[in-house]
This record gives C-alpha cells, structure tokens and sequence, in this order.
C-alpha cells in the first residue's frame, strides 16, 4: 500500500493518477478527505501532518509514503511510520535547501529540517528537490484576468518553471523502481525564464495582451501583505534579486527518471488557461 500525503495537492492528483493506472493499491491522506474525489476504490483517510493522533490509522498496512511534511511533527511521523513497517519514504522537498545559507532561509529551513530528520532515520528515503513550480505563475491570475498589470519588482529574475506533472510522474518513478530508492534529485523545468519571459508566453497562449508594472520591493510587500507574512517575502525578494539577469542552472533529471523531458512552460500554460481567461 502507497500513502500518499497532501492529496489535495496538483502534485499528489497527478501522481494518485498515475499509481491507480498502475493498478497498485493506494491510500490517500489528507487534512479534509472529504473535499477529495479519488479515482478507482482509493479511500480517502483524515491525515492531518499537524495532529499525530492521525498517523497511525492512516500508516496502517502502508510500505511506501509519497510525503510532503513541515518539519513540526516529523519526528512523530518517523516512529509511526517505523512501527507500522514502512520501507520506503519519498520526500517532495526543495532545491532551496541547496543554497548557501539554507538554514537561515525561511523559504529551506523547514525543508532542511525534514531532511536531516528522514536521512537520520533508518527508513530508505529518497528525495525530491524540484526548483520553481510552473504553478507560481498562478497569482498572476488575477490581474491578468481583471485587465491589470502585473506588478514585478525584479521582471528580468530567471527561475527554473517546473509542470507539477513532470513532479508527479518523477515521484512515479522513484516510488515504482527500486534503482532509484535512497537517490537524492534535483529537479528543474527544461529552461531558465524571466518572469518577464513567462509573461509573454501567458500572453501569447491565452492571447490576451499582458502588461507589467515595476514596483520596488516595499510596493511589492504592501501588495502581497495580506497573503505573506513579511520574512516570507523578504526571502523571496531576496531570491528573485540574486537571479536578477541571471539565468538558473537546469537540470534533465526528469528525463532520466521519467523517460521523457521537461515539459515547456508554454506546455503549463495551455493546460492551465482557464486560470487567467475565466472571470
């Protein structure tokens, strides 16, 4: 049996999918399984990885965990996760926690800390560092549809979009061959872009014209104050800064896992054009 956590996730639908075509048994764990609509028989079960009170029933008879924790209860997790007998913990981690001062950069110390606690326990772990998430373009969506600019403080930032699919299926292939188990991979979408090059690229596939607006980093905290807490977006400022003009290194981790490369941006876009044209 395969738990996979976070299941109301883009991430862990994709990778559900994958596993029930597979014809392998698999247990979804989410904070509101109720909110859940699973393919196949796949029975959805109250995991909430802030309450271990949930951990043992939804760890019951499980080998194999698809996981995306914060660092609170995770040693919990791990004893639970022992006693119930499972082999093999994937970890859906970061490439932030890979920079140079991770434990002091509120966006990789949780990261971080779940890794340390996972690689010092005996279960196999392996681990899954993808970069960017195509997904981040998605709180352009609002402007975008409300005729806005989009506001950037740093428009020519790179960063390394990743399809939540191209996630899915890597986590696919380390779950499903065992060659792969106790790997740690770092993984990236095919190109280093802009935010100004993503722009574009929403623009040419919904076909709608798009357009920005440079604002400095205090205008930019002011805008996102009610959605991020201000050390958040300072580290994020930080990060888009030390891009600034700067492309990212990429990585073709995907296509030795999967089989197949990166998708494209564009690829993202498409898939998700509803999300900037729907009012």
């Amino acid at each position: 049996m395969i738990l996979v956590t976070g299941s109301r996730g883009a991430v862990a639908t994709h990778l559900t999918r994958m596993l029930h075509d597979d014809g392998l048994p698999v247990r979804l764990g989410s904070a509101r399984p109720e909110a859940l609509t699973p393919p196949g028989p796949s029975r959805p079960l109250r995991l909430d990885l802030t309450d271990p009170r949930t951990f043992p029933a939804a760890l019951a008879e499980v080998t194999a965990v698809f996981l995306y924790a914060s660092a609170d209860h995770i040693t919990e997790f791990i004893d639970h996760a022992r006693t119930a007998g499972v082999e093999h913990i994937v970890l859906l981690s970061s490439s932030s926690v890979l920079g140079p001062d991770a434990e002091n950069d509120p966006l990789a110390t949780s990261h971080l800390d779940v890794e340390k606690a996972l690689l010092a326990s005996p279960v196999t772990t392996t681990i899954l560092r993808p970069g960017s998430f195509a997904s981040n373009a998605g709180a352009w969506a609002w402007p975008i549809k409300a005729g806005r600019p989009v506001s950037l403080p740093f428009p020519e930032a790179h960063s390394d979009p990743i399809h939540e699919t191209d996630v899915a299926a890597s986590a696919h292939a380390v779950l499903t061959e065992p060659r792969h188990r106790g790997g740690q991979f770092t993984l990236s979408g095919p190109e280093s872009l802009t935010f100004a090059e993503q722009i574009d690229h929403i623009a040419a596939v919904t076909g709608r014209p798009v357009t920005t607006d440079q604002v400095t980093r205090d205008q930019w905290k002011h805008e996102m104050a009610d959605r991020l807490p201000g050390h958040y977006a300072d580290a994020l400022l930080n990060w888009w800064e030390s891009n600034d003009g700067k492309p990212v290194p990429t990585t073709h981790t995907v296509e030795d896992l999967t089989g197949r490369p990166a998708r494209p941006f564009t690829d993202w876009v498409t898939d998700h054009t509803t999300d900037f044209i729907t009012p």
